[in-house]
C-alpha cells in the first residue's frame, strides 16, 4: 500500500505543483481545502476539479470562516481592497493573519487520523508576496511543533512538512509542473475571483511572470 500525503490544496499554481510533485514521489494523495472566509469561492472550486483530475480518494473541505470575522485582511475583509501597487519593504494587505499556521495545524489533525507520513504546502520564499509564513524558519518551527503536539509525533511516527517549492523561482515551479504535466488550466491565482484573471493583482503579475520566464504561456484567461 501507497504511503499518504496530505496536500494543502488551495486550487493555485502552487499548491496544485505539489499535488504534481507528492504523486511524482509515488504517494496515495489526500487533499485539504479551506474555506477561510475569501470574498470569493472560485478557489474552492477549483480545488475541487484539481482533487477530480489526480482522482483523489478522499478531499477534504474544510469551513474555517471564522478567519473572515477577524479581518485584518484584503482578501477576507470587506472593507480593504485587493491592492495592485505592492511595496516590496511592507507585508502586503493580502497577508491573511496566522493563516499558513492554521492550516498546517489542521492539515497535521488530518494527517495523523488517515496515518500520513507527509504534508505538502505550497509556500516560496523566493518569487512571493513577503508573507511572513511562508519563511524557511516558520516551516521549521511548525515541523518541531507537529511532531511535538500529536500523538502520531508522541509515539515514534515522524510527520513531515514538505515544501518542495520554497527554494524555486516563479519560473523554475512552473517548469516542475509542466514537466509533470499539471493541470495549471485547471487552477486560479487572482485575488479577486473572477472567472477571467484581472491579470493586476500581485498573484497574477506573479504568475504571468513565471510562465513568462519558464517560456510558456499560462492557459487560464484574463482579461482585455
Amino acid at each position: 500500500m501507497s504511503e499518504k500525503a496530505v496536500i494543502v490544496l488551495s486550487g493555485g499554481l502552487d499548491s496544485t505543483t505539489c499535488m504534481g510533485m507528492a504523486k511524482e514521489k509515488g504517494y496515495e494523495l489526500y487533499p485539504i481545502t479551506f474555506h477561510y472566509g475569501q470574498k470569493h469561492n472560485r478557489e474552492v472550486e477549483q480545488a475541487k476539479k484539481v482533487a477530480e483530475y489526480y482522482e483523489a480518494p478522499d478531499h477534504r473541505i474544510v469551513n474555517i470562516s471564522f478567519l473572515n470575522q477577524i479581518g485584518g485582511s484584503a482578501l477576507t475583509d470587506q472593507s480593504i481592497d485587493v491592492p495592485t501597487d505592492m511595496d516590496e519593504d511592507e507585508i502586503p494587505a493580502t497577508y491573511v493573519p496566522a493563516r499558513n499556521m492554521i492550516f498546517l495545524s489542521l492539515a497535521s489533525a488530518y494527517a495523523e487520523v488517515i496515518g500520513a507520513e507527509a504534508i505538502y504546502i505550497g509556500v516560496s520564499a523566493v518569487d512571493y508576496s513577503g508573507y511572513p509564513d511562508c519563511r524557511p524558519e516558520f516551516i521549521e518551527s511548525m515541523n518541531e511543533t507537529v511532531n511535538l503536539a500529536t500523538k502520531a509525533g508522541a509515539t515514534g511516527s515522524h510527520l513531515a512538512i514538505e515544501t518542495p517549492l520554497i527554494g524555486l523561482t516563479k519560473a523554475e515551479t512552473v517548469e516542475e509542473g509542466l514537466r509533470l504535466d499539471v493541470p495549471y488550466e485547471l487552477t486560479t491565482s487572482c485575488y479577486n475571483g473572477e472567472e477571467e484573471a484581472c491579470g493586476e493583482c500581485d498573484s497574477c503579475r506573479l504568475r504571468l511572470k513565471g510562465f513568462e520566464e519558464a517560456g510558456s504561456t499560462d492557459p487560464i484567461p484574463y482579461k482585455g
